[in-house]
């Protein structure tokens, strides 16, 4: 492939792999200028070069990092601790059920409380200091975050380029699978599992009717503000199905989504690990 633009040629015959995960190449005129370069406190696409604006919001987190960002909705009391009663609390606040909650915030707080630490013993209550959340940063995911916390729009793009076949402007779980396995890195297997772990996690919040995650929705993960949203969206569903309960109105309940979340959580885990066991 060699851009009009240019004569950078970023594909060659012999190495299929090349075109079939072309990278993110900056046309005439595209709106995200210097899309290599990271941004310390917004997270711009092409459709949003400026980043989360709803509500003012790059504005209002102009002195954060966008992986602080991404953190802060779990800390409703902004006092730069999240402990783990604020994440069940705020999983929770998502529609997840117990035991979905419970589990989230056992997996995300035995495993990134110690690294964000202040000192070097480890905290007796797992708890999460979020202005050390740079320390986070693990392997085989998208690269998007860069090692100091900040959002790389050029990986972000990659995403879609790379791994959203039909150029549908998101991402089915499959294309998240086929990323999970075309991102990992050699003998990494924290960061396999917590690639994985993070995108499903990412699925189940946006949980989209039609399997495709948007591209913006996933965006908006990166800032943060999107759990917001989720949360406000939750929040007014409760509301109409209590007033539907006091007019003696039965609210449906979608227990085939959650069964069906189950089956599909349980499947997919199982393939990961079988095309992971063939190679």
């Amino acid at each position: 492939m060699t851009p009009s633009s240019t004569l950078i040629q970023t594909s060659l015959p012999n190495h299929p792999k090349m075109a079939e995960r072309p990278p993110y190449v900056p046309g005439p005129g595209d709106p995200l200028t210097e899309a290599g370069v990271a941004r310390a406190n917004i997270a711009p696409d092409r459709e949003h070069p400026l980043g989360t604006t709803e509500e003012g919001w790059a504005e209002r987190h102009k002195e954060q990092s966008v992986m602080q960002q991404h953190c802060e909705y779990f800390d409703p009391d902004h006092d730069g601790v999240i402990w783990p009663r604020d994440t069940y609390n705020g999983c929770r606040n998502f529609g997840w059920g117990i035991p979905l909650s419970l589990f989230a915030t056992f997996i995300i707080h035995l495993n990134l409380s110690y690294p964000t630490v202040p000192g070097k013993i480890p905290d007796p209550f797992f708890r999460i200091w979020y202005a050390n959340a740079y320390r986070l940063k693990h392997g085989s995911d998208s690269m998007t975050y860069d090692f100091e916390g900040r959002y790389r729009p050029q990986f972000f793009e990659e995403i879609f380029t790379r791994y959203d076949r039909d150029n549908k402007g998101g991402l089915t779980f499959r294309d998240v699978l086929r990323m999970w396995a075309g991102q990992r890195m050699a003998f990494d297997f924290y960061g396999w599992c917590a690639t994985f772990l993070e995108w499903l996690g990412v699925y189940l919040l946006l949980w989209p009717e039609d399997g495709v995650m948007r591209k913006d929705d996933i965006r908006r993960v990166y800032d943060g503000s999107i759990f917001y949203k989720k949360a406000e969206d939750f929040k007014k569903k409760r509301k109409v199905e209590t007033e539907l309960s006091r007019a003696g109105q039965k609210p449906s309940m979608p227990l085939w989504r959650r069964a069906l979340a189950l089956v599909l959580v349980l499947f997919t885990s199982i393939w990961a690990v079988r095309r992971y066991m063939q190679g």
